[in-house]
């Protein structure tokens, strides 16, 4: 109760606080509380119903597994997450939001709500004696509000010159400089709700950023500021008369966006135990590629989780088309940084700006578990000179990566059997109702063809 009642003296202007929880889709989902109840969810939590973190992501749900609908939609208990509780400093009137998780009447955690599904693969870590160090990058891009034909994307107009942004500047610091105030004070913001950012990079393409977040040795915190950065940048971007967009491919003929993820492992003495060997690293560095590798088919569907995702997917884009590894090379899916050793590390780069956070790195310590516990051996490291080819195993296409997942006995080992089902199932909803309405290259090509 203290960081509560330190909170409402530290603010007596806030009126209104955010509860936050991510869906299956990574949307932020939640209920907005007065001030006069926000003590009372810190003594014994809200009600909420266990639906609402397995939304599609037009926030419908289509009764999976007959959960929703048929079985009444049951409320679950929503607890605050202890030290989430910050200002919302964008919004013009003094507000507060907090991360909330979801647990059963009896106390257990809810096993649909996604934070709960990183924390049981963190147990299998603990169980062995390691704790994994985890960063995100992530990247986005900005876009002009007013939008283009048929609601296309388009770049947004740089304040600094008043002229459209164009052209591939990748590490351009003239880029930067032309949203300088706005990434100011996304910087701003993310210090306010404790989000530790470092460096931000002109990425590219086009209006397209990066945001690093720093290392930290609890998964579940980086996670959380994973989940929250996104908030930041498209909260700002609107007071700045710009959107921000985290999709994976939101232009056909530029980069995508992808979410990076660094990962090293720590034993009981605080010691990398990825430490030793040559610039690949050491033996269990190997068995932990080896197991991304050995998994990465299983887990596209949540790298990848929608059908825009896909398009990322693309030759001479830097986004890997290939269960490939090997030392500072951008090409393969699984890159060993360059650094010292102490600080040697492996960078997951597969997923996509849209993946949910705490799924894909559930996923990517569930491939680096099996990998080390099976002691399982990787291939040859491609050199830095070992042009991509593409893989014809890594399922590229949404129904194909949904087909594996849903048979994949390591991630139903790790994630949950029943977890996996219901993703799978939410999933395959939403990619019928897709495709259910018809697209504008769909009329173009076929409501007049030639002959």
């Amino acid at each position: 109760m203290s960081e509560v009642s330190d909170f409402l003296d530290k603010h007596p202007d806030v009126e209104t606080f955010d509860t936050i929880i991510p869906d299956l889709c990574g949307v932020i989902r939640g209920k907005r509380i007065a001030r006069g109840g926000i003590e009372s969810i810190y003594k014994k939590g809200f009600q909420l119903p266990g639906s609402s973190v397995f939304l599609d992501v037009r926030g419908d749900t289509d009764d999976p597994s007959g959960m929703g609908v048929s079985d009444g939609d049951p409320d679950v208990t929503a607890h605050p997450v202890a030290g989430s509780l910050v200002m919302v400093p964008w919004f013009e009137k003094p507000m507060a939001q907090l991360l909330v998780s979801f647990f059963e009447e009896d106390g257990t955690p809810y096993i649909f709500d996604p934070r709960h599904v990183l924390q049981r693969v963190l147990n299998r870590f603990s169980d062995i004696g390691l704790r994994p160090v985890v960063a995100l990058e992530q990247e986005f891009y900005l876009i002009d509000p007013e939008g283009g034909m048929e609601g296309n994307p388009k770049p947004p107009i740089l304040p600094s010159t008043g002229r459209r942004a164009s052209g591939t500047q990748v590490l351009s610091i003239s880029d930067l400089e032309g949203f300088a105030l706005y990434l100011d004070q996304v910087a701003e913001c993310c210090k306010i709700q404790k989000i530790p950012v470092g460096p931000v990079t002109s990425e590219l393409a086009t209006g397209q950023y990066e945001i690093n977040l720093m290392h930290t040795d609890d998964p579940l915190v980086a996670c959380d500021h994973a989940l929250l950065l996104p908030r930041v940048v498209k909260g700002v971007a609107r007071v700045h008369g710009v959107n921000a967009t985290f999709m994976a491919k939101p232009y056909p003929d530029q980069s995508g966006s992808g979410m990076h993820m660094h990962v090293s492992l720590l034993d009981e003495k605080g010691n990398n135990v990825f430490s030793g060997g040559d610039e690949t690293g050491n033996e269990i560095l190997h068995n932990a590629v080896a197991g991304l590798l050995d998994t990465m088919a299983d887990a596209m569907a949540i790298f990848a989780p929608n059908i825009n995702s896909f398009r990322r997917f693309m030759p001479g884009t830097y986004v890997p088309i290939s269960r490939s590894w090997g030392a500072n090379n951008r090409s393969v899916a699984i890159r060993i940084p360059a650094g010292d050793d102490a600080n040697r590390r492996l960078e997951h780069r597969i997923a996509g700006a849209d993946a949910n956070p705490y799924l894909a790195l559930a996923a990517v310590l569930a491939g680096m578990h099996h990998g080390i516990s099976k002691k399982i051996s990787p291939p040859p490291p491609a050199g830095i000179d070992t042009p991509p080819v593409d893989d014809h195993g890594l399922p590229k296409k949404w129904h194909r990566a949904l087909n594996v997942l849903e048979k994949s006995e390591v991630m139903a080992e790790y994630l949950g059997k029943e977890y996996c089902d219901l993703y799978v199932t939410c999933k395959r909803d939403e990619m019928e109702n897709f495709m259910a309405e018809a697209s504008p290259r769909e009329y173009e090509w076929y409501l007049r063809p030639e002959g």
